[in-house]
């Protein structure tokens, strides 16, 4: 089996730390890493809409959400892993780039509801399609069954006890996993 980045570090850490129990490192830094190259590759992609991951995230958020793709920024803000500072911002942007508008929440006279506009739908689309292509194509060395096997496995992890006390839409933390992101 071809060696990575991770062995090299793995390495590193026994010569000068044999004492060290380094067997979570192969794992936890694995997805780590892949986290951050996939990150690199969402960002190429959508990069040729003009868009950001938050950007992205946000406009899928409202495409998600049906017609007529619209949410009060509570809502909207709830199914992102945004600050709400963040969220703002790149409100900003996208509405400068008529990609999303503001309107008077007609069953809120203080609110408001934040839309896709037509270009923002179109956008939306179209950026999912290639979104979703890239995916796949960063699995492809998998078979199904492995696949499979990893979304379980990954699933659990998620789910578990230590993963659970850190995620704040669980936890009740202030704290955003995308905070670092935005």
């Amino acid at each position: 089996m071809a060696k990575d980045e991770i062995d090299r570090i793995v390495a590193q850490w026994k010569r000068t730390r044999p004492d060290l129990d380094l067997a979570p490192t192969h794992v936890l830094q694995r997805i780590t890493r892949l986290g951050l190259l996939q990150q690199l590759s969402f960002a190429d992609v959508l990069a040729t809409y003009g868009l950001s991951w938050g950007e992205s995230v946000l406009l899928a958020a409202l495409r998600r959400a049906g017609p007529p793709y619209r949410m009060n920024p509570s809502r909207l803000y709830g199914s992102m892993i945004l600050s709400s500072g963040g969220m703002t911002k790149l409100c900003d942007r996208l509405e400068r780039a008529g990609l999303l508008e503001r309107r008077p929440d007609p069953a809120d006279r203080r609110g408001r509801l934040i839309g896709l506009t037509a270009k923002g739908l179109a956008v939306a689309d179209r950026a999912i399609v290639d979104h979703l292509a890239n995916e796949e194509r960063l699995l492809s060395a998998l078979s199904a069954a492995e696949r499979k096997k990893l979304r379980e496995l990954l699933r659990k992890l998620l789910a578990s006890e230590p993963f659970q006390a850190l995620d704040p839409a669980r936890s009740g933390s202030k704290r955003r996993a995308g905070d670092a992101l935005d």
